[in-house]
């Protein structure tokens, strides 16, 4: 039985605004829980839009966080197909699209990212694509069957993570794939160049033709349709589809408007939160992809845009909003597959910040993990179709201690064994 005496609204229909949600219901709280998303879908999990259901391997009904009847009978209402316009914190409410106005105790903001958009002439040409939402894996799973029939040609601007595993999904299909990216290996600013080489190589074995160095300047077409695209270097390849896999930005319109503290863009931006995911308003939350949280272990403030972060961040926010003492310190993390290659990656490492990569078993055959080390600490780990080792790469991590680079590197030495004992 739901009281009206305090209400807690979530913005944002995803994956850490569900189980944000679910949580409040777990913990007991008897409050009003009003969850408001601008899809007319229910609540979804995004790693399957690149992945299995893009593939074609998992169904449509698979990607939903909850069975559409678990919100009715958790008391959670729901308004899909809505938008916030405006939070107003003084008059702690929020307004929607249709002049809606509902009142909170506490709000959680959980608006996620959005695609970063391709700025030449062209974008508006039919056979442009993002991948962001279930609509977008949608029509890209019609494309890719089609240019797999056809032995199309898709070009992918963006050699990052979405970037590869659509690639991927569409040398399944059967269609020819050229990925632009101005860095010279796939990867290059997120696992570096060691890794990054690896992965390019993967993508090379399977068909995956590269076109390092440049960026596209143009998307060229005829009556209306993808024909080819042009690079920065004078190249031209053709295309009967594009997609803009270029990042994404948090979406934090809502956050600036009503005046909340944001991240520094130059570091990635969003809105600012502390270890328990609070703002600058302390009635006010914010968790996933659009949060820039300081984080305790790692002592600096990072936005994670992974599926773990969401599935952790907004159960996290919900205790919080309840009261409950929280320091959100989880250890970063995301996975990946790509044709025979599945890997796990924990930790934060970005280009720059270590100063060794050490890998321990049979990188030819990709079968290996690799560590990120800085003065012979671990900053970050990735198994790479090696299995069951998550939690002790991730306590290498949080220990913090130093460990002997050639003993992380053998195989038959126990990761449980490698933290250095301190000296007396």
């Amino acid at each position: 039985m739901v009281d009206g005496h305090r209400t807690f609204v979530i913005v944002g229909g995803g994956l850490a605004g569900a189980k944000a949600a679910e949580t409040l219901r777990a913990e007991g709280f008897t409050g009003r829980v009003i969850l408001i998303g601008d899809e007319g879908e229910h609540p979804y999990e995004r790693p399957p839009l690149s992945k299995g259901y893009l593939q074609g391997k998992e169904s449509r009904d698979s990607v939903f966080v909850h069975e559409p009847g678990w919100y009715a009978q958790a008391d959670v209402e729901l308004h899909l197909g809505q938008s916030v316009v405006a939070v107003d914190r003084a008059g702690k409410s929020v307004r929607l699209g249709d002049g809606t106005v509902l009142h909170y105790d506490k709000l959680l903001l959980a608006t996620g990212a959005e695609p970063r958009r391709l700025d030449i002439p062209g974008t508006g040409l039919a056979g442009v694509h993002h991948l962001r939402r279930l609509a977008h894996a949608e029509r890209l799973r019609q494309v890719l069957t089609a240019l797999g029939r056809e032995n199309g040609q898709l070009v992918i601007a963006g050699a990052g993570w979405i970037g590869l595993e659509v690639a991927a999904a569409a040398r399944g299909y059967g269609a020819e794939v050229t990925v632009v990216e101005p860095e010279p290996t796939a990867l290059h600013q997120v696992i570096g160049p060691e890794l990054g080489a690896i992965f390019t190589e993967l993508h090379r074995d399977h068909g995956v033709r590269f076109h390092f160095g440049a960026r596209l300047t143009e998307i060229t077409g005829q009556d209306g349709m993808v024909l080819a695209v042009r690079t920065d270097d004078g190249e031209e390849h053709p295309a009967h589809a594009v997609l803009a896999a270029i990042g994404a930005a948090p979406r934090t319109g809502l956050a600036e408007a009503a005046g909340l503290a944001l991240a520094d863009r130059a570091k990635g931006g969003g809105i600012a939160v502390d270890a328990s995911l609070r703002t600058s308003d302390p009635d006010v939350y914010a968790a996933g992809d659009v949060a820039s949280a300081h984080h305790p272990l790692l002592d600096t403030a990072l936005r994670v845009e992974h599926w773990a972060n969401a599935l952790n961040g907004g159960p996290a926010a919900a205790r919080a909003m309840l009261g409950q003492e929280v320091s959100y310190d989880r250890v970063p993390y995301f996975f990946s597959d790509q044709y025979d290659l599945g890997m796990e990656y924990s930790g934060w490492a970005p280009a720059g910040s270590y100063d060794q990569v050490v890998l321990r078993g049979d990188a030819g055959r990709r079968e290996f993990i690799a560590f990120w080390l800085k003065d012979r600490r671990v900053l970050a780990g990735m198994n790479v179709n090696v299995w069951d080792v998550t939690e002790q790469v991730q306590a290498l991590i949080r220990s913090g201690a130093p460990v002997d680079p050639e003993a992380l590197s053998d195989p038959s030495v126990p990761l449980t064994a490698l933290v250095e004992q301190p000296t007396p």
